[in-house]
C-alpha cells in the first residue's frame, strides 16, 4: 500500500483488517487539507495505520492509533517509525477501543478518524465515550467511514454533523462539538 509522498507501507495478509481505499484517504485529506499541520490525530480501529501515517506524511504532532490486534499494532509501529520525523510523536495502543478510550480522559484531538468494522456495532458507543471523555478539542473533527448497509450516522448528544461524503459503498460523516456552531 503507498501514502502521500509515494511512500509504501507494510500491511497485514489476510482480512483482519480493511485498509481505507486510496480513493477515500485522497477525499478525507482534502477535505481537512491545512488542518493537519502541527495536530493532534487519533486514529480509532487503525488497522495498519495508513490513515495516521498519512497524517504522520502530512505534518501531525501526535498520532496516537488504537487496535486491538497485536499484530496490526506491531505493523502500524513499524509504518509509523519510518515515517516520523523527529519532532513529531506517536502512540500505539493495543486494546478493545471501549476500554482504551475511558482510559483517555481529558486527553484533547484535533482529528480524530473512526473507522472500525463495518458490523461492529461500535458507532454510536465510541462516538459517546469521545463526547462522555472529552476527546475532542472544541474545533476538531470527527471524521467516522462508514457502509450506509450497515450504519446510518446519528445525531449524537454533544455533537453536530457538520456534511457527509459518499465513495461507493463508503461514506464519511464528520461531527464537530455542538457547542462550535453556536
Amino acid at each position: 500500500m503507498r501514502i502521500y509522498g509515494n511512500r509504501l507501507l507494510k500491511t497485514l495478509p489476510g482480512d483482519l483488517t480493511r485498509p481505507t481505499s486510496a480513493k477515500v484517504r485522497e477525499a478525507l485529506f482534502n477535505i481537512w487539507q491545512g488542518e493537519v499541520t502541527g495536530c493532534r490525530w487519533l486514529d480509532l480501529c487503525a488497522g495498519n495505520g495508513s490513515m495516521g501515517a498519512e497524517a504522520l506524511c502530512r505534518e501531525a504532532a501526535f498520532v496516537m492509533g488504537i487496535e486491538k490486534y497485536g499484530k496490526a499494532c506491531k505493523i502500524i509501529n513499524e509504518n509509523w517509525q519510518k515515517i516520523a520525523h523527529d519532532d513529531q510523536e506517536f502512540q500505539v495502543i493495543k486494546g478493545d477501543i471501549l476500554k482504551v478510550l475511558k482510559n483517555l480522559d481529558g486527553k484533547k484531538f484535533d482529528r480524530i478518524y473512526f473507522d472500525p468494522p463495518y458490523q461492529s456495532g461500535l458507532y454510536q458507543s465510541v462516538l459517546e465515550l469521545i463526547v462522555n471523555h472529552q476527546l475532542l478539542n472544541k474545533t476538531g473533527e470527527i471524521a467516522v467511514e462508514h457502509n450506509p448497509k450497515f450504519w446510518q450516522a446519528i445525531e449524537i448528544k454533544g455533537l453536530t454533523i457538520v456534511r457527509q461524503k459518499n465513495y461507493g459503498n463508503t461514506n464519511l460523516t464528520f461531527y464537530c462539538h455542538s457547542e462550535r456552531n453556536n
